[in-house]
């Protein structure tokens, strides 16, 4: 394919961001407007016409984001040896190459979160601390937010103020002693090394600019601030950085992004060119109405007007059901009539806020034998036995992986018991040197009198693995499963489906096809690779099932059948954005207009008038979204059944203390206040002679009101 016919079929706006070579650029990229083919085409298009393909790095969030972007342009003649990955990708190949400016050998280990939570629980007893009440999970998270900072553990100690904060200070050091320790870094590390070290090394930063002299980013609006740095210094001698995203699907601020970081692109780089993809080739007339009425309530963000020259399509039915379960059994229902009408179950989508929603919704489709699946649950690589495997794997490549070391002792049971192991970290504590060589040495050590020979077999196991060639990776798998035991130890003729047998098979054929997708690739490589896999990564997107997922793990897929479930006050917006401002609410407004765009042809936004909520029957209360919806749009259906709600409206509130009141207003009724507009009665009760009713207003939180001095309007049901 020639350069010219890089820009054929192209739309206007499309043409221009492929054809602009030179100097930044920032594409604004509507939901659905060919934001994918756009990068792509112009990777391609540079590598033809002003560079060679190994000077253009194209950069993205996601491992099946990146894998689709190399295929697309490896169909384009120019793939080769152009560099298309993720941020977290990118790093782990630059630390492999200057690991030793940063004080890393090239073959680290790179920890997951289970492995980092186990880490912060070491680092937390040896700072004699309690782990109940310094829980690693929340440590850790911490920890996160202070690296994305690009602080090393000296640097947070100077501003720590509070107790807590000095507290982390101290956990964060620990934890950092072992990782090097262990020569691992945690997926925080592999960004801030990176970044400390463009920042801190011109020649590196020289270096690296004339390698890349082009830079692709997709996703801007999801970057951190380490991200930012990274692609800020890789691209400031030539300034040829392309910025690709949108504002409006800005929805990970709870993971670090900051959207500024888009905003603000224009006064990073004031002669920057500017594309709008305004386009949609995705979704109907209607449904694009309805996410641009809602979006445009937001005022951080650049403006756009989503357009389609397709056909309106069908109106976007907001259906109100009386309950969890009247709303799952609704979906089943349209689903079995959408199936019946010659659609598939794999063109349908189920999307909610919070997980614990998808409950309801599984037990009414296994009752109709529906097929289904969950993008959420326990990660392939995450699977005990494939960690047993790969633990196996890391120590071959790093012996000082001793989280890894400590799996593989056991697995497949050797009577290796904890006062050995114990003895074994005492014994490198004592001689300066790692697990393994403790290993290897616990034959001269009478301390270890009993479990000698134990631990010479397996002294001798990890010596022959070690010498077996690791690439191509298949053949040394192969070997390691048969010469730990650990294939005839999951063998299980009484079980003939055996998942975990055929998980580590699965194993085996990720390990094949990497032989295949890169000869020449080593162990290490693949390892690298492999541990910044997700879960939504593996999921097939085009199979016969119903799709269950969160509103955040939807962000890049498309359906032809949406169904947005619990959109209510208190899930969406979550109530935990609601109460801390107003750019918290811009984010679950972004994160609704995510899911809006994902549909098609149809899309349904639900809603219930009581939903559970720890075993108990509460009222709920609309979203305010849904009020935001243009009228024309959508087609509102009601799904209520009769019930007696003499009690039922009580929800976790006192049902003596309602007896008590003036049955006008009951907790879960909704009101309409003069000057403080729609709210939703929260409780009543009695202050010394007077009666208070407390309401809580979407704009102006929780207020109480004497009730012979109030006036409210009872709202409809």
């Amino acid at each position: 394919m020639v350069a010219s016919d890089l820009l054929s079929e192209l739309t206007p706006p499309q043409r221009d961001a492929v054809a602009h070579t030179e100097g930044p650029l920032l594409v604004l990229a509507g939901a659905g407007s060919g934001k994918t083919r756009v990068i792509t085409r112009r990777a391609a298009y540079i590598a033809r016409t002003v560079a060679r393909p190994s000077e253009v790095l194209a950069i993205t969030f996601t491992n099946k984001a990146a894998g689709e972007m190399k295929d697309r342009i490896t169909a384009l003649g120019v793939g080769g040896r152009m560099w298309v990955c993720t941020f977290h990708s990118l790093c782990a190949r630059l630390l492999r190459e200057f690991g030793d400016l940063a004080g890393i050998e090239g073959n680290f280990s790179i920890f997951d979160t289970s492995d980092s939570r186990s880490a912060v629980a070491e680092a937390v007893k040896e700072c004699g601390l309690h782990a109940e009440n310094w829980r690693p999970a929340g440590v850790l998270a911490s920890i996160s937010d202070i690296k994305t900072q690009l602080l090393l553990p000296e640097e947070y100690a100077t501003r720590a103020a509070s107790f807590e904060e000095k507290t982390h200070a101290r956990i964060y050091e620990a934890y950092q002693a072992l990782l090097r320790k262990q020569n691992a870094v945690d997926f925080d590390d592999l960004l801030m090394l990176v970044a400390r070290l463009l920042d801190d090394n011109a020649e590196l930063r020289a270096e690296l600019s004339r390698r890349f002299r082009y830079l692709l980013i997709d996703e801007y609006q999801d970057t951190n601030h380490a991200q930012y740095v990274i692609a800020t210094r890789l691209g400031e001698t030539h300034q040829n950085i392309c910025a690709t995203g949108d504002p409006d699907q800005s929805i990970y601020a709870w993971r670090g992004a900051d959207i500024q970081n888009i905003l603000d692109f224009e006064a990073d780089y004031p002669d920057a060119a500017v594309v709008r993809l305004e386009q949609n080739f995705r979704s109907t007339g209607a449904i694009l109405s309805a996410a641009s009425a809602l979006i445009s309530h937001n005022e951080h963000r650049k403006k756009k007007d989503l357009w389609t020259d397709g056909d309106r399509g069908e109106s976007v039915r907001v259906w109100a059901c009386e309950d969890e379960r009247h709303e799952a059994q609704r979906i089943v229902e349209d689903v079995q009539a959408f199936c019946g009408e010659g659609g598939t179950p794999g063109d349908v989508a189920i999307f909610y806020r919070v997980n614990a929603l998808s409950r309801i919704l599984e037990d009414a489709f296994r009752r109709t034998n529906i097929a289904y699946q969950i993008a959420r649950g326990v990660e392939f690589y995450a699977r005990k036995e494939i960690k047993d495997v790969l633990s196996y794997l890391r120590v071959i490549v790093n012996p000082a992986d001793e989280t890894a070391l400590l799996r593989a002792i056991n697995m497949p049971p050797r009577g290796i018991g904890k006062v050995t192991l114990d003895r074994l970290q005492s014994l490198a504590g004592r001689g300066g040197f790692t697990l393994y060589e403790a290993i290897l040495r616990a034959g001269q050590d009478d301390n270890f009198k009993a479990a000698k020979k134990k631990l010479a077999v397996f002294a001798e196991l990890l010596i022959e693995l070690r010498k077996i060639q690791r690439s191509p990776v298949q053949p040394l798998m192969n070997e390691l499963l048969k010469r730990t035991g650990i294939e005839a130890a999951l063998h299980d003729p009484s079980d003939p489906d055996n998942e975990r047998l055929e998980n580590v098979e699965e194993l085996v054929s990720a390990a094949r096809q990497f032989d295949m997708d890169n000869p020449g690739g080593t162990l290490e490589e693949w390892l690298h690779q492999i541990s910044l896999v997700s879960d939504t990564d593996r999921m097939a997107m085009n199979g016969g099932a119903v799709t269950f997922m969160t509103l955040h793990a939807a962000k890049g897929l498309e359906f032809p059948v949406v169904y947005m479930v619990g959109v209510e006050e208190g899930l969406l917006p979550h109530s935990r954005a609601a109460r801390e401002s107003d750019l918290e609410v811009e984010e679950e407004r972004r994160l609704a207009f995510v899911g809006i765009t994902r549909a098609m042809h149809r899309l349904t936004l639900s809603h219930v008038r009581y939903r559970t909520v720890r075993g108990i029957s509460e009222r709920a209360m609309v979203s305010r979204f849904i009020d935001e919806l243009p009228e024309d749009e959508i087609v509102m259906e009601k799904y209520e059944v009769e019930r007696d709600r003499s009690r039922s409206h009580l929800g976790r509130f006192n049902a003596r203390e309602f007896e008590m009141e003036d049955s006008t207003y009951y907790p879960g009724c909704r009101v309409k206040h003069e000057d403080y507009g729609e709210g939703q009665v929260i409780g009543l009760e009695s202050r010394l002679r007077s009666k208070y009713i407390r309401i809580h207003f979407r704009e102006f939180g929780e207020r109480s009101f004497a009730l012979e001095h109030v006036s409210l309007i009872v709202m409809d049901e």
